[in-house]
């Protein structure tokens, strides 16, 4: 295990972030997570997302998982005396972002070209809708309009049938985390610059192009194959059998056959009729595509003999690639989860742990803040 302590690899750097919402506030939470002083300039009503839901102990989930670690102040842009303590917060800043509502941070009568001109060591990260550029610039963006826009809603979920609209939206908010997840790299990026020449930069985050670039698959398949993407639910349009199964015991198991040599195994061990793997119906994948149905039909009959755990220990002998379909309960005791503990003022909430982890160390996360409880610390040190 290294001594060193990857919650301080960002220590004595200076984040301000006007920010709402989740993209935004993912990209600063991993920058708190990092080590970095992460001030949050809330509305005097404060961020919105505070007021989501009261699932985490009467606490804003969303707002427990996204404002870990940083400091609160309250402030009215539009006062005068608010507004000068934010510039005076900018001077000192090595990150300044941002991801209000089109054009609103402008309107305050802030320029961010100016602003670094100033502070030339200054890296200031927008995050909005579409961009700086384009006709739709101005248009207001959420998570499923996006998802929309960017065609993933089209491609997620069933196919249609008698008239049903199989389309659907992904469930966690993937077009926001990706912005955010795009933000955070940029931003590192930036800093390692930073450290050779001296100068920030400004980053402009589009949520929809985050989202299009993980769409690029689909998009090249049709632009250069005319391959219209078609939904499949939790099949695989050219791959069969992947998918998923349904056990004796009335759970569900996913399967994903990879190779015709993964094939031969699932039938020999799995399915117990070595013939099959032979059989001219089924012998290479694109014989299995082309008797989907009658493929999945014996697979589906066979997997019903087996409760899921029976069904597991074949599938690992057979060495074909599986898994289970975790309800929330399931998710809460996963053996593979890792946790943080969040400090609120109800209570202490335990939130799933991030994805990557540094000389075995996960971050040493401080509290979730109160609206404006840092505020008159703030505003002392601030202050003109």
């Amino acid at each position: 295990m290294s001594n060193q302590d990857s919650s301080k690899d960002l220590d004595g750097l200076l984040v301000v972030t006007v920010e709402q919402a989740v993209a935004a506030p993912y990209t600063s939470c991993r920058l708190a997570d990092a080590g970095a002083r992460v001030i949050k300039i809330e509305r005097p009503e404060g961020d919105f997302a505070r007021n989501y839901d009261s699932n985490a102990l009467g606490n804003s989930a969303y707002f427990v998982w996204l404002n870990r670690g940083k400091e609160s102040v309250s402030l009215d842009l539009k006062n005068e005396k608010d507004f000068i303590l934010f510039k005076n917060i900018i001077s000192k800043a090595d990150i300044l972002i941002q991801n209000l509502a089109p054009g609103a941070f402008e309107r305050l009568g802030l320029d961010l070209k100016e602003l670094r001109n100033q502070y030339p060591r200054l890296i200031t990260c927008s995050i909005s809708g579409f961009g700086d550029d384009g006709p739709y610039k101005n248009q207001k963006a959420y998570d499923m309009l996006i998802q929309a826009e960017t065609g993933v809603i089209d491609i997620t979920g069933h196919p249609d049938k008698d008239g049903f609209d199989g389309r659907a939206k992904v469930g966690p908010s993937v077009c926001d985390i990706s912005a955010g997840m795009t933000a955070y790299q940029a931003i590192l990026q930036a800093l390692i610059k930073r450290g050779v020449s001296g100068k920030g930069r400004h980053i402009s985050v589009s949520m929809f192009n985050s989202l299009a670039d993980w769409m690029n698959p689909f998009y090249l398949g049709y632009v250069y194959n005319q391959k219209t993407p078609k939904r499949n639910g939790m099949t695989h349009p050219i791959i069969v059998p992947y998918g998923a199964f349904a056990c004796k015991d009335n759970l569900t198991i996913l399967i994903a056959i990879q190779n015709d040599r993964e094939w031969v195994n699932l039938c020999k061990i799995v399915l117990e009729d070595e013939t099959m793997a032979h059989d001219s119906r089924f012998k290479t994948n694109s014989d299995r595509v082309s008797n989907r149905t009658l493929t999945e039909k014996i697979i589906q009959d066979k997997f019903l003999k087996f409760e899921r755990e029976e069904l597991i220990s074949k599938l690992e002998k057979a060495s074909v690639a599986y898994g289970r379909i975790s309800d929330m309960e399931q998710l809460k005791n996963h053996p593979q989860n890792n946790f943080l503990e969040v400090d609120t003022k109800k209570g202490v909430v335990k939130v799933l742990g991030p994805g990557a982890i540094h000389d075995n160390y996960l971050p040493k996360v401080n509290k979730m803040p109160e609206l404006d409880e840092h505020g008159k610390l703030i505003r002392a040190e601030f202050g003109s």
